[in-house]
Protein backbone atom coordinates (compact mmCIF):
# COMPACT_ATOMS: atom_id res chain seq x y z
CA UNK A 1 0.00 0.00 0.00
CA UNK A 2 1.31 3.27 -1.04
CA UNK A 3 2.21 5.98 1.63
CA UNK A 4 -1.08 8.32 1.54
CA UNK A 5 1.22 11.44 2.15
CA UNK A 6 2.27 11.23 -1.34
CA UNK A 7 0.42 12.63 -4.47
CA UNK A 8 0.10 9.26 -6.11
CA UNK A 9 3.46 8.71 -6.92
CA UNK A 10 3.28 4.80 -6.15
CA UNK A 11 0.30 4.22 -8.69
CA UNK A 12 1.97 1.79 -11.12
CA UNK A 13 -0.89 0.01 -12.98
CA UNK A 14 -0.53 -3.22 -11.55
CA UNK A 15 -3.91 -5.59 -10.38
CA UNK A 16 -2.44 -6.22 -6.37
CA UNK A 17 -1.45 -2.64 -6.19
CA UNK A 18 -4.62 -1.49 -7.65
CA UNK A 19 -6.46 -3.37 -4.90
CA UNK A 20 -4.71 -1.96 -2.07
CA UNK A 21 -4.71 1.73 -3.20
CA UNK A 22 -8.78 1.54 -3.64
CA UNK A 23 -8.99 -0.52 -0.19
CA UNK A 24 -7.11 2.83 1.25
CA UNK A 25 -9.56 5.06 -0.09
CA UNK A 26 -11.76 4.51 2.89
CA UNK A 27 -9.39 5.31 5.43
CA UNK A 28 -8.19 8.53 3.71
CA UNK A 29 -11.97 9.47 2.79
CA UNK A 30 -12.93 8.80 6.91
CA UNK A 31 -10.38 11.91 7.13
CA UNK A 32 -13.09 14.04 6.02
CA UNK A 33 -16.31 11.61 6.12
CA UNK A 34 -17.47 9.66 9.15
CA UNK A 35 -18.84 6.07 8.92
CA UNK A 36 -19.96 6.31 5.24
CA UNK A 37 -17.81 2.58 4.47
CA UNK A 38 -21.39 1.86 2.57
CA UNK A 39 -21.17 4.78 0.31
CA UNK A 40 -17.65 4.80 -0.24
CA UNK A 41 -17.48 1.36 -1.35
CA UNK A 42 -20.57 1.78 -3.49
CA UNK A 43 -18.87 4.72 -5.38
CA UNK A 44 -15.58 2.65 -5.92
CA UNK A 45 -17.45 -0.31 -7.25
CA UNK A 46 -19.38 2.27 -9.78
CA UNK A 47 -15.96 3.68 -11.12
CA UNK A 48 -14.84 -0.28 -11.95
CA UNK A 49 -18.33 -0.74 -13.45
CA UNK A 50 -18.40 2.52 -15.43
CA UNK A 51 -21.67 3.07 -14.16
CA UNK A 52 -23.12 6.61 -12.41
CA UNK A 53 -24.34 6.53 -8.47
CA UNK A 54 -27.59 8.46 -7.41
CA UNK A 55 -26.80 9.13 -3.53
CA UNK A 56 -30.09 9.93 -1.29
CA UNK A 57 -30.19 10.66 2.36
CA UNK A 58 -31.61 13.76 3.93
CA UNK A 59 -29.87 17.22 4.03
CA UNK A 60 -27.11 17.71 6.16
CA UNK A 61 -25.39 13.94 5.90
CA UNK A 62 -22.44 14.84 3.94
CA UNK A 63 -23.33 13.64 0.45
CA UNK A 64 -21.24 16.66 -1.34
CA UNK A 65 -18.29 16.70 1.08
CA UNK A 66 -18.47 12.85 0.23
CA UNK A 67 -17.97 13.01 -2.92
CA UNK A 68 -15.57 15.90 -3.02
CA UNK A 69 -13.51 13.91 -0.70
CA UNK A 70 -13.62 10.65 -3.15
CA UNK A 71 -12.48 13.28 -5.90
CA UNK A 72 -9.54 14.32 -4.15
CA UNK A 73 -8.26 11.14 -2.56
CA UNK A 74 -8.25 9.40 -6.42
CA UNK A 75 -6.71 12.71 -7.84
CA UNK A 76 -9.53 13.08 -10.05
CA UNK A 77 -11.13 16.11 -11.70
CA UNK A 78 -14.66 16.93 -9.92
CA UNK A 79 -17.01 20.00 -10.53
CA UNK A 80 -20.56 20.62 -9.09
CA UNK A 81 -24.02 21.46 -10.48
CA UNK A 82 -26.19 22.69 -8.20
CA UNK A 83 -29.71 21.69 -10.03
CA UNK A 84 -32.51 24.54 -10.23
CA UNK A 85 -35.91 24.74 -11.49
CA UNK A 86 -34.21 27.35 -13.75
CA UNK A 87 -30.99 25.25 -15.06
CA UNK A 88 -30.88 25.06 -19.16
CA UNK A 89 -29.49 21.65 -20.71
CA UNK A 90 -26.56 23.83 -22.32
CA UNK A 91 -25.78 24.96 -18.46
CA UNK A 92 -24.88 21.21 -18.14
CA UNK A 93 -23.64 20.37 -21.63
CA UNK A 94 -21.57 23.51 -22.96
CA UNK A 95 -23.05 25.55 -25.86
CA UNK A 96 -21.88 26.83 -29.20
CA UNK A 97 -20.26 30.71 -28.45
CA UNK A 98 -19.70 33.31 -31.22
CA UNK A 99 -15.91 34.21 -31.18
CA UNK A 100 -16.25 38.33 -32.07
CA UNK A 101 -12.47 38.18 -33.30
CA UNK A 102 -12.99 34.85 -35.46
CA UNK A 103 -16.34 35.70 -36.50
CA UNK A 104 -17.21 32.14 -35.96
CA UNK A 105 -18.73 30.03 -33.86
CA UNK A 106 -16.27 27.73 -30.91
CA UNK A 107 -17.50 25.36 -28.23
CA UNK A 108 -17.19 26.25 -24.65
CA UNK A 109 -17.77 22.88 -22.45
CA UNK A 110 -19.97 22.99 -19.92
CA UNK A 111 -19.46 21.32 -16.59
CA UNK A 112 -19.82 17.69 -17.42
CA UNK A 113 -16.93 17.54 -19.24
CA UNK A 114 -15.02 16.32 -15.68
CA UNK A 115 -14.39 12.94 -13.85
CA UNK A 116 -16.60 13.25 -11.60
CA UNK A 117 -19.83 15.26 -11.83
CA UNK A 118 -21.52 16.47 -9.21
CA UNK A 119 -25.32 17.27 -9.50
CA UNK A 120 -26.83 18.43 -6.61
CA UNK A 121 -30.22 17.91 -6.18
CA UNK A 122 -30.59 16.47 -9.78
CA UNK A 123 -34.45 16.02 -8.63
CA UNK A 124 -35.29 19.87 -8.27
CA UNK A 125 -34.44 20.68 -12.54
CA UNK A 126 -37.17 20.28 -14.83
CA UNK A 127 -37.01 17.11 -17.40
CA UNK A 128 -35.92 19.10 -20.26
CA UNK A 129 -32.42 19.53 -17.87
CA UNK A 130 -32.24 15.95 -16.87
CA UNK A 131 -32.69 14.31 -19.55
CA UNK A 132 -28.93 16.78 -20.79
CA UNK A 133 -27.39 14.07 -18.85
CA UNK A 134 -28.72 11.08 -20.11
CA UNK A 135 -26.48 10.97 -23.40
CA UNK A 136 -23.15 11.62 -20.99
CA UNK A 137 -24.29 8.82 -18.73
CA UNK A 138 -24.97 6.43 -21.45
CA UNK A 139 -22.62 7.30 -24.14
CA UNK A 140 -20.18 9.06 -22.35
CA UNK A 141 -20.30 12.04 -25.14
CA UNK A 142 -21.83 14.87 -25.17
CA UNK A 143 -23.86 16.20 -28.88
CA UNK A 144 -24.21 19.69 -29.70
CA UNK A 145 -24.87 21.01 -32.76
CA UNK A 146 -24.91 17.65 -34.29
CA UNK A 147 -20.72 17.40 -33.28
CA UNK A 148 -20.47 14.23 -30.94
CA UNK A 149 -17.57 15.13 -28.12
CA UNK A 150 -16.32 12.43 -25.99
CA UNK A 151 -15.86 12.97 -22.45
CA UNK A 152 -12.73 12.01 -20.41
CA UNK A 153 -12.22 8.18 -19.09
CA UNK A 154 -13.21 7.66 -15.86
CA UNK A 155 -16.65 9.89 -16.10
CA UNK A 156 -19.14 9.21 -13.30
CA UNK A 157 -22.03 11.13 -12.70
CA UNK A 158 -23.20 11.29 -8.92
CA UNK A 159 -26.09 12.97 -8.31
CA UNK A 160 -27.84 13.53 -5.10
CA UNK A 161 -31.64 13.87 -4.18
CA UNK A 162 -33.29 14.44 -0.76
CA UNK A 163 -36.31 11.92 0.02
CA UNK A 164 -38.01 13.85 2.49
CA UNK A 165 -38.97 17.41 0.36
CA UNK A 166 -41.02 17.38 -2.68
CA UNK A 167 -42.43 20.10 -3.40
CA UNK A 168 -40.75 22.09 -6.00
CA UNK A 169 -39.07 18.69 -7.46
CA UNK A 170 -39.42 16.97 -10.07
CA UNK A 171 -39.18 13.27 -9.78
CA UNK A 172 -36.68 11.43 -11.71
CA UNK A 173 -38.46 8.93 -14.57
CA UNK A 174 -37.98 5.37 -14.51
CA UNK A 175 -35.82 5.80 -17.94
CA UNK A 176 -32.87 8.12 -16.25
CA UNK A 177 -33.16 5.59 -13.12
CA UNK A 178 -32.27 2.90 -14.98
CA UNK A 179 -29.25 4.86 -16.03
CA UNK A 180 -27.81 5.18 -12.38
CA UNK A 181 -25.78 1.27 -11.81
CA UNK A 182 -26.61 1.95 -7.92
CA UNK A 183 -28.91 3.89 -5.62
CA UNK A 184 -26.89 4.54 -2.35
CA UNK A 185 -29.22 5.75 0.45
CA UNK A 186 -26.76 8.18 3.08
CA UNK A 187 -28.24 7.55 6.61
CA UNK A 188 -28.12 9.95 9.34
CA UNK A 189 -25.15 9.08 11.90
CA UNK A 190 -25.02 7.01 14.56
CA UNK A 191 -24.62 8.81 17.95
CA UNK A 192 -20.82 8.27 18.56
CA UNK A 193 -20.14 8.74 14.97
CA UNK A 194 -22.28 12.28 15.06
CA UNK A 195 -19.85 13.13 18.41
CA UNK A 196 -17.28 12.37 16.62
CA UNK A 197 -18.37 15.07 13.55
CA UNK A 198 -18.89 17.98 16.19
CA UNK A 199 -15.58 16.77 17.70
CA UNK A 200 -13.82 17.72 14.26
CA UNK A 201 -15.53 21.09 13.82
CA UNK A 202 -14.42 21.65 17.22
CA UNK A 203 -11.09 21.18 16.64
CA UNK A 204 -11.20 23.20 13.71
CA UNK A 205 -12.42 20.80 10.65
CA UNK A 206 -12.80 22.35 7.73
CA UNK A 207 -14.68 20.93 4.79
CA UNK A 208 -13.91 23.37 2.10
CA UNK A 209 -10.51 22.82 3.06
CA UNK A 210 -9.58 18.50 2.33
CA UNK A 211 -5.86 19.50 1.64
CA UNK A 212 -5.70 21.07 5.67
CA UNK A 213 -7.76 17.80 6.93
CA UNK A 214 -5.37 15.48 5.37
CA UNK A 215 -7.27 14.09 2.47
CA UNK A 216 -4.20 12.98 -0.06
CA UNK A 217 -3.92 10.97 -3.23
CA UNK A 218 -3.98 7.56 -2.52
CA UNK A 219 -4.84 6.27 -6.07
CA UNK A 220 -5.30 7.11 -9.47
CA UNK A 221 -6.36 6.62 -13.45
CA UNK A 222 -4.14 4.34 -13.89
CA UNK A 223 -5.09 1.93 -10.73
CA UNK A 224 -8.34 2.27 -11.70
CA UNK A 225 -7.62 1.17 -15.38
CA UNK A 226 -5.71 -1.95 -14.09
CA UNK A 227 -8.44 -2.55 -11.82
CA UNK A 228 -11.08 -2.86 -14.35
CA UNK A 229 -9.25 -4.83 -16.69
CA UNK A 230 -9.20 -7.35 -13.22
CA UNK A 231 -12.82 -7.13 -12.73
CA UNK A 232 -13.56 -8.30 -16.66
CA UNK A 233 -11.05 -11.38 -15.91
CA UNK A 234 -13.19 -12.39 -12.88
CA UNK A 235 -14.86 -15.67 -13.59
CA UNK A 236 -18.96 -16.20 -13.25
CA UNK A 237 -20.07 -19.57 -13.05
CA UNK A 238 -23.15 -20.48 -14.83
CA UNK A 239 -24.98 -20.92 -11.64
CA UNK A 240 -24.64 -17.48 -10.52
CA UNK A 241 -25.45 -16.49 -13.59
CA UNK A 242 -28.83 -18.05 -13.38
CA UNK A 243 -29.18 -17.01 -9.56
CA UNK A 244 -28.81 -13.22 -11.25
CA UNK A 245 -31.69 -14.01 -13.44
CA UNK A 246 -33.37 -15.83 -10.83
CA UNK A 247 -33.75 -12.68 -8.53
CA UNK A 248 -34.50 -10.22 -11.17
CA UNK A 249 -36.91 -12.25 -12.79
CA UNK A 250 -38.56 -12.58 -9.14
CA UNK A 251 -39.19 -8.86 -8.95
CA UNK A 252 -41.04 -9.42 -12.56
CA UNK A 253 -43.55 -11.76 -10.84
CA UNK A 254 -43.79 -9.80 -7.37
CA UNK A 255 -47.25 -8.75 -6.03
CA UNK A 256 -46.16 -6.01 -4.49
CA UNK A 257 -44.58 -4.55 -7.76
CA UNK A 258 -45.63 -2.76 -11.02
CA UNK A 259 -42.48 -2.67 -12.45
CA UNK A 260 -39.97 -5.14 -11.83
CA UNK A 261 -35.86 -5.32 -12.77
CA UNK A 262 -35.24 -5.59 -16.76
CA UNK A 263 -32.27 -7.28 -18.41
CA UNK A 264 -30.72 -4.56 -18.09
CA UNK A 265 -30.74 -4.53 -14.53
CA UNK A 266 -29.38 -7.74 -14.17
CA UNK A 267 -26.62 -6.79 -16.18
CA UNK A 268 -25.95 -4.57 -13.85
CA UNK A 269 -26.25 -6.58 -10.52
CA UNK A 270 -23.62 -9.23 -11.99
CA UNK A 271 -21.25 -6.46 -12.78
CA UNK A 272 -21.76 -4.93 -9.44
CA UNK A 273 -21.03 -8.65 -7.54
CA UNK A 274 -18.06 -8.69 -9.85
CA UNK A 275 -16.70 -5.78 -9.21
CA UNK A 276 -17.56 -6.51 -5.13
CA UNK A 277 -15.45 -10.21 -5.34
CA UNK A 278 -12.43 -8.69 -6.40
CA UNK A 279 -12.11 -5.59 -4.03
CA UNK A 280 -12.71 -8.66 -1.53
CA UNK A 281 -9.85 -10.74 -2.94
CA UNK A 282 -11.21 -13.24 -5.00
CA UNK A 283 -11.22 -13.99 -8.69
CA UNK A 284 -14.79 -15.55 -9.19
CA UNK A 285 -18.06 -14.62 -7.70
CA UNK A 286 -20.06 -16.54 -5.03
CA UNK A 287 -23.34 -15.79 -3.64
CA UNK A 288 -22.68 -13.34 -1.28
CA UNK A 289 -21.47 -11.09 -3.46
CA UNK A 290 -24.43 -11.13 -5.31
CA UNK A 291 -26.72 -10.38 -2.06
CA UNK A 292 -24.53 -7.72 -1.09
CA UNK A 293 -25.45 -5.48 -4.13
CA UNK A 294 -28.41 -6.88 -4.37
CA UNK A 295 -29.79 -4.23 -3.02
CA UNK A 296 -28.27 -0.73 -4.04
CA UNK A 297 -28.12 -2.02 -7.66
CA UNK A 298 -31.69 -3.56 -7.95
CA UNK A 299 -34.00 -0.82 -5.17
CA UNK A 300 -34.36 2.20 -7.70
CA UNK A 301 -35.42 -0.37 -10.61
CA UNK A 302 -38.47 -1.49 -8.67
CA UNK A 303 -41.99 0.39 -8.82
CA UNK A 304 -44.56 -0.22 -5.74
CA UNK A 305 -48.14 -0.63 -6.11
CA UNK A 306 -49.86 1.85 -4.42
CA UNK A 307 -51.43 -0.31 -2.23
CA UNK A 308 -48.40 -2.03 -1.10
CA UNK A 309 -46.76 1.20 -0.38
CA UNK A 310 -49.74 1.91 1.59
CA UNK A 311 -49.45 -1.01 3.37
CA UNK A 312 -45.55 -0.01 4.62
CA UNK A 313 -43.99 -1.73 1.72
CA UNK A 314 -40.60 -1.00 0.50
CA UNK A 315 -38.77 -1.84 -2.70
CA UNK A 316 -35.58 -2.53 0.13
CA UNK A 317 -37.76 -5.22 2.25
CA UNK A 318 -39.49 -6.64 -1.44
CA UNK A 319 -36.04 -7.46 -2.53
CA UNK A 320 -34.94 -8.47 0.91
CA UNK A 321 -38.03 -11.20 0.76
CA UNK A 322 -36.64 -12.24 -2.72
CA UNK A 323 -33.34 -12.93 -1.72
CA UNK A 324 -34.87 -15.13 1.21
CA UNK A 325 -37.43 -16.86 -1.17
CA UNK A 326 -35.01 -17.54 -4.13
CA UNK A 327 -32.92 -21.19 -3.98
CA UNK A 328 -29.23 -20.05 -3.92
CA UNK A 329 -26.83 -21.84 -5.98
CA UNK A 330 -24.63 -24.19 -4.13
Amino acid sequence: MMDPTTDNAGSTGDPGTARASLEALRAEIAKAVVGQDPAVTGLVVALLCRGHVLLEGVPGVAKTLLVRALASALELDTKRVQFTPDLMPSDVTGSLVYDTRSAEFSFQPGPVFTNLLLADEINRTPPKTQSSLLEAMEERQVTVDGTPRPLPDPFLVAATQNPVEYEGTYPLPEAQLDRFLLKLTIPLPSRQDEIDVLTRHAEGFNPRDLRAAGVRHVAGPADLEAARAAVAKTTVSPEITAYVVDICRATRESPSLTLGVSPRGATALLATARAWAWLTGRDYVIPDDVKALALPTLRHRVQLRPEAEMEGVTADSVINAILTHVPVPR
